[in-house]
């Protein structure tokens, strides 16, 4: 697809909801759980099963037939992220060595805003049609531009847009499925300090995006009356980021053209599988149950070359594994106007210790505790209000990292310490039935 066509359907796509700075990721590593306003207030418990509004076209596009009308959601998730490190890091050998000076980087989060979109149409006794327009992916980090380890890395964002057209089918009374296809946008911006040379410093910024194609299929069992289990996955999208490396010299901020140039890399979103139950005990109360498996693995290396040599320009290494996120909640409908919720949910980190941690991503464990009602607006609208606090468990570093030629490791550091963090999410959605 063209550059410019696809940096404007971005925009585009942004703006027909709302402008949104997805600042931070959160939850493990870069995916985002803030893909509906209706379901924080329970930790997204279930979500593969309640099938409570549109939104369920992202969670498990079955769900769209268990519900009658034509409906409308739009949601806007506000996400305010407390992060800071403390500890030290080492020169470049180049540099000649020893101890970094700088702090510690201040306050690397702040606050963004995650908007979803999703509109869906009966086109039939059996058949559903949607669309949803969502960010599944977000990164931001930003430390102060001369902390300790800033030849580790100093600004990480990557922002994505999800545009999925979905389609569901009811097979039975008692048995629903769907599918979705994804087109997905990615673009990435990754700065650092970088060693030009003997005693020479310098700082670069690779910008680079691309576009690529999944797909989600899932599946909804009424087992009885009472109880619903339901099933979906989303599958991985690969991406061959193209932009380009730009490097300026210390202290003066001058273009290093010998340095700069074109890039290239290959980056795979992971895939996921979800498995969620919906328990009705009563008519005013609904249990809640999920257990959802993202394949980070899939991400272990990402490669930035330089496409007019083939040399490798640098190496980010991550070397993730396989994550799971756990959530129980419930619905407890108080009286014809309102509904209210509550959720708990950990979320395991895919980083696999200290070593492998690094200043990019600095993931650790998370639980949520989340609260939030549901309040009946008119004849056919409702107000989604949530609220969640995230307590990020403390996660240390001891993360040594070699850039690649020409430094090689004359340009090796080494970055220990500790972060410490929290997250606290407030989300809004209107639904309307049509």
């Amino acid at each position: 697809m063209n550059k410019n066509f696809r940096k404007s359907l971005m925009a585009t796509a942004l703006a027909g909801v709302f402008s949104a700075g997805m600042n931070g990721a959160f939850g493990a590593a870069f995916g985002l759980s803030e893909q509906s306003g209706s379901g924080l207030g329970n930790s997204y418990a279930g979500a593969a099963a309640v099938a409570e509004d549109a939104s369920t076209m992202y969670w498990n596009p079955a769900g769209m037939s268990l519900l009658e009308n034509s409906q409308f959601a739009i949601a806007g998730n506000v996400i305010l992220l407390d992060a800071s490190f403390s500890g030290t890091a080492t020169n470049p050998l180049a540099l000649g060595g020893g101890a970094a000076t700088g702090g510690n980087g201040g306050q690397i989060g702040d606050t963004g805003v995650v908007p979803n979109l999703y509109l869906m149409m009966p086109g039939g006794p059996k058949w559903t049609f949607g669309l949803g327009v969502n960010a599944p992916f977000a990164l931001k980090t930003e430390y102060d531009a001369d902390w300790v380890g800033r030849f580790q890395g100093v600004k990480s964002e990557i922002t994505t847009v999800n545009i999925q057209p979905t389609v569901s089918y009811k097979v039975s009374d008692t048995v629903s499925i769907g599918a979705g296809v994804s087109y997905q946008m990615l673009e990435a911006e990754l700065t650092n300090a970088v060693v030009l040379g003997a005693g020479l410093s310098g700082r670069s910024t690779l910008e680079a995006d691309d576009d690529g194609w999944g797909w989600n299929l899932g599946a909804i069992f009424q087992m009885t009356d009472a109880t619903r289990l339901g099933i979906a996955y989303r599958s991985e999208i690969d991406y061959k980021l193209s932009g380009n490396v730009a490097v300026t010299a210390d202290p003066t901020g001058a273009p290093v053209p010998a340095a700069s140039g074109a890039a290239t890399g290959d980056a795979t979103m992971p895939d996921s599988i979800a498995f969620s139950i919906a328990h009705a005990t009563s008519d005013r109360l609904m249990l809640l149950a999920d257990a959802t498996r993202t394949g980070w693995s899939s991400i272990n290396q990402i490669n930035v070359i330089d496409p007019a040599t083939g040399g490798t320009r640098d190496v980010l290494t991550l070397d993730f594994d396989d994550s799971w996120r756990f959530s129980v909640g419930g619905n407890y409908m108080l009286n014809d106007k309102w509904t209210l919720k509550a959720g708990l949910a950990f979320d395991e980190t895919p980083v696999k210790n200290a070593q492998t941690r690094t200043v990019r991503i600095p993931d650790n464990d998370r639980t949520w505790v989340s609260f939030g009602g549901k309040m009946k607006l008119g004849q056919n609208g409702w107000l989604d209000l949530g609220y969640a606090h995230i307590f990020i468990k403390d996660a240390d570093i001891n993360h040594t990292q070699t850039p690649q030629p020409p430094v090689g490791v004359a340009g090796r550091t080494t970055v220990v310490g500790k972060y410490e963090g929290s997250v606290d999410v407030f989300s809004i959605q209107y639904t309307l039935d049509f």
